[in-house]
């Protein structure tokens, strides 16, 4: 089929490169130009603006974002006067759902269909597939589905579940979920369990790496815990090995796992990285949704918590609990 994509970043291009090489006809725009021109020699063809984009379609059109969340709304609203009725916009980024319910009916009005589409698969999407999670009506999600189904996983090496034949598309790698906002908002939790899952493999190795805690010396004052057995921390263990063995027949195994494995095989003391860690909302959104819902997350809101205290944002709680200790017991900060 042919379509449209527009943001070219690392996820963008490398899904025009999976859908030309299934054979689809792709128009690709980014407000860097550079960006489409590379795809060129790939067989996509380059728009100059929005306006060039939707002419050089065919209707009914299918016009593709790969954006920051932060260029949604102002994108739809310039692609709004320049599409037709049965014409579809598809939201791939991390959207919140929310927003979608919106546009979906603000785009509804002039006859134009929105699909919001949680897509996941990063910079291995190329190679792997992407894992895709779908709202909106059923007549586009129809129409998509050859281009769903090329930048899908497919079944690959993955072990069939029992009874997932009746599950519809889903044990190839994509799902229509629902109405409007349905795709996005599994989205959002499928992000929200990936900071849970992080969260714990850093906190499990970053045990495993003090465990030598008995060989170094602790001071003796009123402001230091004491080791009582140092004796039972005398360990140096490779870390790096440890998510080795780990991959092979654990039942922590994955490939967020395996990505760990990599990182520490090629570096084992992560000197590259400073630890300040971002998140990109869908946390943020997660947590609200079951805010909502009264449904309790410890996990995941403790890992996004955790990501706002690696960016500093405790220091100053940290301060005043400094001050709350001076104040009532005269305790000075220890220096490092």
């Amino acid at each position: 089929m042919q379509l449209a994509m527009i943001g070219l970043g690392r996820m963008g291009a490398n899904m025009v490169r999976r859908l030309l090489r299934g054979g689809h006809q792709v128009v690709v725009f980014d407000v860097h130009a550079e960006s489409a021109n590379a795809l060129a020699s790939e067989g996509a063809v380059v728009a100059t603006s929005l306006a060039d984009l939707c002419a050089k379609l065919q209707g009914p059109r299918h016009v593709w974002m790969m954006l920051p969340v932060a260029f949604v709304e102002q994108t739809i609203k310039a692609l709004t006067p320049l599409l037709s009725k049965g014409d579809c916009i598809i939201d791939g980024g991390n959207s919140c759902y929310v927003d979608d319910i919106a546009h979906a009916k603000n785009l509804a009005q002039a006859g134009i269909f929105f699909l919001d589409c949680g897509t996941s698969g990063g910079g291995w999407g190329l190679e792997r597939g992407y894992c895709m999670m779908i709202g909106g009506e059923k007549e586009p999600v129809a129409r998509m589905d050859s281009a769903f189904r090329t930048l899908a996983p497919g079944m690959g090496s993955v072990d069939r579940t029992p009874g997932a034949d009746k599950l519809g598309t889903s044990e190839l790698g994509y799902l229509h979920c629902g109405p409007a906002g349905s795709g996005h908002f599994v989205k959002i939790v499928h992000n929200g369990i990936e900071y849970g899952m992080m969260q714990a493999y850093a906190e499990g190795l970053d045990i495993i790496k003090h465990a030598n805690a008995g060989k170094h010396t602790r001071d003796n004052d009123a402001e230091t815990t004491p080791l009582r057995n140092p004796e039972h921390y005398m360990y140096e263990i490779d870390l790096a090995a440890v998510t080795q063995v780990w991959r092979r027949g654990s039942v922590v195994g994955s490939w967020l796992l395996d990505l760990t494995a990599a990182a520490l095989a090629a570096d084992p003391q992560l000197e590259k990285f400073g630890g300040k860690v971002s998140d990109s909302g869908e946390g943020r959104w997660t947590l609200a949704a079951a805010n909502d819902e009264g449904v309790p997350a410890p996990v995941l809101t403790a890992a996004l918590f955790a990501r706002f205290s690696s960016r500093g944002n405790a220091n100053f709680a940290n301060q005043v609990l400094s001050a709350q200790r001076f104040a009532f017991g005269g305790h000075l900060e220890k220096k490092d």
